[in-house]
């Protein structure tokens, strides 16, 4: 049940992730999403069938945690009014709903004791903001597709272009290889962030 449990958190999660970039790139003028039907929160038009749901089950059984990605929310960064850092602007948008996210549950975990949670909602607590730091942390990492590429290629300066041709060309398989066997080296960021937030360490829960 806790593998059941964790995913559907993971896809409404995402989902908000997804759903905050299209509404950063509406913002910016560009009104791709909303024409295509992805402004919603129905999780069904964002469901990726490997990335939501096969991903999250191989990564649980195989690595002990629990990734995923949904379907990427459709812009066109010719029609953002920032041509410049709109690209980034959009990017960010989807790892900053997931740390807000964090911290309104995480906030709650941090008062559990003095507005008496009971502990079994506390639980649900953890599970949230452990999986949307991790969704935050993880899609800030500078590898194409992920958010933090997009970040990367808006501070890069030309004449680096070559770092990104290549990032571009082999992003898939530079993803695949950090979930499987680097992810590790982001669980102390999250760990700290946890910590940040919600004033416990991450241990206790494990």
């Amino acid at each position: 049940m806790d593998i059941l449990f964790s995913i559907a958190i993971l896809i409404m999660s995402v989902v908000i992730h997804e759903v905050s970039h299209g509404y950063a790139a509406y913002s910016l003028g560009d009104p791709t999403a909303k024409y295509q039907g992805r402004l919603t929160l129905n999780p069904l038009p964002h469901i990726d069938p490997v990335g939501s749901i096969l991903v999250p089950l191989f990564s649980f059984f195989l690595g002990g945690f629990i990734i995923g990605w949904a379907r990427p929310v459709p812009y066109n960064p010719y029609n953002l009014s920032n041509q410049k850092w709109g690209p980034a602007m959009v990017a960010t948008a989807g790892p900053a709903s997931n740390i807000f996210i964090a911290v309104i549950f995480g906030l709650l975990i941090r008062f559990a004791g003095i507005i008496a949670l009971p502990s079994a909602f506390v639980q649900v607590l953890f599970f949230v903001v452990f999986i949307n730091i991790l969704l935050a942390i993880f899609n800030l990492v500078p590898i194409p597709p992920l958010d933090g590429s997009k970040i990367l290629f808006s501070f890069l300066p030309y004449r680096f272009a070559h770092i990104q041709n290549f990032l571009e060309q082999w992003g898939f398989f530079l993803v695949v290889l950090f979930i499987f066997f680097l992810w590790r080296l982001i669980f102390p960021v999250i760990g700290a962030v946890f910590s940040l937030i919600t004033g416990i360490s991450l241990y206790n829960f494990f």
